[in-house]
């Protein structure tokens, strides 16, 4: 099969207005390049991510950002001129807050499936504590106290790599024992709570408001063999009340995370203690003061990278 690649060249301000245009259109995947984002990974403080880097990228200067999408060949007459006409219509409408750059797009044909599986050799184990994640197409061989969590190939909602996630499986295994019950919020691929179980958790909850990251989690759940111990549901938070979590977990935004504050601790038990990751630093204090108002005192704060991560237990 042939799919015309489609490159739009414009800024780092733009760049995801773009990307969310692209993805209306294809279910073949969207790409951003951006210089910021090599930067920003090897200027981090606790991890390096290669050895050597152009000096010339760290020099404050403009440089594109190319966002691509791949279209397949037979709809691209119809589909690419929309994509750029919805791209000029968000320009318009930003009134010119934001900087779009040149907008100069280049597309080409690329022949054949296999460019879909190539991200796939960018993905390694990633060790978290005594949690592995492994994507699903790799042989693995744990030692003896790994726990492996496979993913399958699908890992748009969280493999472990970013702070935010890797946050909440290291702080989980401080407070888990063979009794607990977690209750994951926004779960994703359900990363957290299959970690848990795999931890020896005696039942996990997994909940989200997106129908495809509840299929993903219900997938991983059957492929990691514990679906019998979880319950995925599709909602904000359970609606049981009587449902009470030794441990409940939240890598959401601080925004959303504020906006749940009055939900969450319903189904926390009184001696349990809730993860928050998700929090950049100038939404810190106002997570803080939400479940401070709700009877929540923070006992652990943690950083990784330019992210946050709370453990709370009620006052």
């Amino acid at each position: 099969m042939k799919y015309i690649e489609l490159t739009v060249h414009t800024t780092t301000e733009a760049s995801e207005i773009i990307s969310d245009i692209m993805w209306n259109y294809t279910d073949y995947g969207v790409t951003i390049c951006d210089r910021a984002d090599i930067i920003a990974l090897q200027t981090q403080k606790e991890s390096t991510f290669w050895d050597y880097m152009d000096d010339e990228l760290l020099e404050d200067k403009q440089s594109d950002v190319l966002v691509k999408c791949y279209i397949a060949e037979d709809i691209a007459p119809q589909t690419v001129p929309a994509i750029l006409q919805d791209i000029a219509n968000a320009k318009e409408l930003s009134g010119g807050c934001i900087p779009f750059g040149t907008l100069e797009d280049t597309k080409r044909t690329v022949d054949g499936d296999d460019w879909i599986d190539v991200w796939k050799k960018h993905f390694r184990p990633i060790h978290l504590g005594r949690i592995v994640v492994v994507p699903e197409w790799i042989a693995y061989e744990p030692k003896e106290e790994e726990r492996v969590v496979l993913l399958d190939s699908n890992m748009a909602f969280g493999t472990g790599e970013h702070e935010t996630t890797s946050s909440c499986v290291e702080l989980l295994q401080d407070y888990l024992t063979p009794d607990s019950v977690c209750i994951d919020v926004g779960c994703g691929s359900g990363i957290l709570g299959i970690s848990a179980l795999k931890l020896g958790a005696k039942k996990a909850y997994l909940t989200d408001i997106d129908p495809i990251a509840v299929e993903s989690a219900l997938h991983n759940c059957k492929l990691n063999q514990v679906a019998e111990r979880a319950v995925v549901a599709h909602s904000n938070l359970l609606d049981d009340t009587d449902i009470q979590g030794d441990i409940m977990l939240a890598n959401i935004t601080g925004e959303v995370l504020k906006m749940l504050a009055p939900s969450i601790p319903k189904n926390l038990k009184q001696d349990g203690v809730l993860i928050l990751s998700g929090i950049i630093e100038s939404r810190l204090q106002i997570v803080k003061e939400a479940y401070a108002e709700v009877g929540m005192k923070v006992i652990v704060e943690r950083r990784k990278g330019e992210w946050f991560a709370l453990v709370l237990k009620h006052a």
